[in-house]
């Protein structure tokens, strides 16, 4: 293949691409909002979305009241949606199925609204507000269309949201194990426990306040320590019979190990001063 047929080859292609461009903005510059929608639908049916959605943006509205409507509007969301506008195609959905609420489209569109707010849920260091409103949205989709083809999906994506809220609190009372405040620890990570107690941190959570319990009752005063040790062992034992098989139970066998240790420090030297 020589350099002449290659260089024709490439001046072609940028002539059709220029082409379509100008034909693209003539069609934007039109009043003919049929031949707009026709077009807007070849465009979305061949995956160019950003030239679907900027015709549909402008159509739309003119098409309230008239047979075109309804697809224009799911059509537009889902422009939107797959570009990854999500704010817009939340927006756009959940038009589309106030609108429409008997429309056959009407379980898609209540679906990928609730999937356009979890595609906006943030890392889990972040404030999960957004997080909740898409848990909140599955949850309904799933009581409104129990039976739906979507419901597993969204049942994952409930598991997956809640999880991110679990990290999120989790990694809060870890800061406090972190920062060596080890009263504020056993707090956070036994309110965690309460709260979250099928959450997949919890195993560890119940290790760490066990540890920040000992830790704690180490940097006690003399007269406060049997009592917040006898608090530690009560900790490993509810551990062990939590997760008798845990990654974590040798580290608080350790742990269990050194605070009966201290404790009988401490009940030998009480016997030698009563």
């Amino acid at each position: 293949m020589n350099k002449g047929f290659l260089h024709t080859a490439a001046l072609f292609c940028l002539l059709l691409l220029v082409s379509g461009c100008s034909n693209f903005q003539k069609l934007l510059k039109s009043n003919d909002v049929t031949r707009k929608y026709e077009a807007a639908l070849k465009y979305y049916e061949e995956e160019e979305f950003y030239r679907a959605s900027q015709l549909l943006d402008q159509i739309t509205p003119l098409l309230a009241g008239t047979d075109k409507a309804e697809n224009a509007q799911f059509y537009q969301a889902q422009a939107h949606y797959m570009q990854g506008n999500y704010i817009l195609s939340d927006a756009y959905f959940r038009t589309f199925y106030t609108t429409y609420p008997r429309s056959p489209l009407a379980e898609q569109a209540t679906f990928l609204q609730a999937q356009s707010l979890y595609q906006q849920s943030p890392g889990y260091q972040e404030d999960q507000t957004p997080t909740i409103t898409a848990i909140q949205a599955f949850e309904e989709f799933v009581i409104r269309y129990p039976g739906s083809e979507y419901v597993p999906q969204a049942n994952q994506a409930i598991e997956e949201l809640y999880i991110k809220l679990d990290k999120k609190e989790f990694n809060q009372a870890r800061l406090y194990y972190q920062l060596r405040h080890w009263r504020s620890a056993v707090v956070a990570f036994n309110n965690f426990q309460r709260e979250h107690a099928s959450s997949p941190y919890s195993e560890e959570a119940a290790f760490l306040k066990l540890e920040s319990q000992y830790r704690f009752a180490l940097e006690s005063v003399l007269s406060k320590q049997e009592e917040r040790f006898s608090e530690a062992i009560d900790y490993f034992q509810s551990f062990v019979d939590q997760y008798p098989d845990s990654r974590f139970k040798r580290q608080a066998e350790q742990v269990y190990d050194q605070t009966r240790s201290e404790l009988e420090k401490i009940r030998k030297n009480t016997n030698q001063n009563s």
